[in-house]
């Protein structure tokens, strides 16, 4: 079953800068409830085909996993997908202007898990979702304060 959740959020500052921070992977841990740590594999910055590992705390389960970046269109979309872990993951990101100076940002998560995460994908679809809201919500905080 796949897993696919979609999760949007409208920040009052501009693409620029919500591209910059969000597309720099070494603040995931700042606005990323679950996330506990991202090392970089290959050298900064991120371009197509750097290659990160995380670790998170997701549903009571420790999971290392790596992500590559598979497409980057500098403050228009950054895609990447788990190269190795639990079960194959994509992870993209867009952002775009609305009035004034603000940005919609977009977050979507999606996999094909298999064997048991295969059967509680449901579950799984609905924690990513409510970790997602509230994730965006973090990260709206951060960078609208002064």
């Amino acid at each position: 079953m796949t897993v696919d959740v979609l999760t949007e959020i409208v920040i009052d500052r501009p693409v620029r800068v919500v591209a910059e921070y969000v597309a720099d992977p070494t603040h995931a841990p700042k606005w990323y409830a679950n996330i506990e740590s991202v090392r970089w594999r290959t050298r900064p910055p991120v371009v197509v085909g750097s290659r990160l590992d995380f670790v998170a705390h997701f549903m009571g389960r420790r999971l290392a996993y790596t992500y590559e970046i598979t497409e980057l269109i500098p403050y228009q979309r950054l895609v990447m997908r788990t190269a190795e872990g639990p079960f194959p993951m994509e992870t993209s990101y867009e952002w775009s202007p609305v009035v004034g100076a603000a940005t919609r940002m977009t977050l979507r998560n999606h996999g094909e898990p298999s064997g048991f995460a295969g059967v509680a994908a449901p579950i799984m679809a609905a924690a990513m979702r409510r970790a997602n809201v509230k994730d965006l919500a973090r990260l709206k905080s951060l960078l609208e304060s002064p």
